[in-house]
């Protein structure tokens, strides 16, 4: 697949917000390791291939397992996971997918029980902007770098 266009030389001023955007996102207090896992789903779910290949490679260097990471797509099924890092996954494709019946209550719900008010706001925050990237990637047709 050929890339449809290098983005931040055409938009340049508007790239380099989204990249400081994304670096005050990551001043969250949430577990790197989990972050790593709910941008890679966001991800998988929007069929962002550059995003899914940096967040692999970015959580397999924070020591993810191949396990975990091939389970991801089927969390609900794979053993290999705790039940807050469950309720992040759902909350990640209540938001992801929010057309598609906004985020349930019991979603939120199991998320509270699992996280503070403030790891919510800031998980929100890092899914707006994985979100963000996703779209810039899917239709640019970003490619990653080998």
């Amino acid at each position: 697949m050929k890339e449809r266009l290098v983005i931040k030389d055409l938009a340049t001023k508007q790239y380099r917000a989204m990249i400081q955007f994304d670096d005050v996102v990551s001043g969250h207090s949430l577990p790197k390791p989990l972050v790593e896992l709910i941008k890679l789903r966001a991800s998988q779910l929007n069929g962002c291939f550059y995003c899914v290949d940096m967040h692999t490679k970015d959580a397999k260097q924070g020591g993810e397992t191949d396990s975990r990471l091939h389970g991801l797509v089927v969390w609900r099924e794979a053993p290999y996971y705790t039940d807050a890092e469950r309720a992040a996954f759902a909350f990640t494709e209540a938001v992801t997918l929010i057309h598609d019946g906004h985020v349930p209550d019991d979603v939120w719900e199991w998320a509270a029980k699992h996280f503070t008010d403030t790891e919510l706001a800031e998980m929100i925050m890092v899914l707006v902007a994985i979100n963000s990237w996703n779209r810039i990637c899917v239709s640019t047709r970003m490619q990653p770098t080998a």
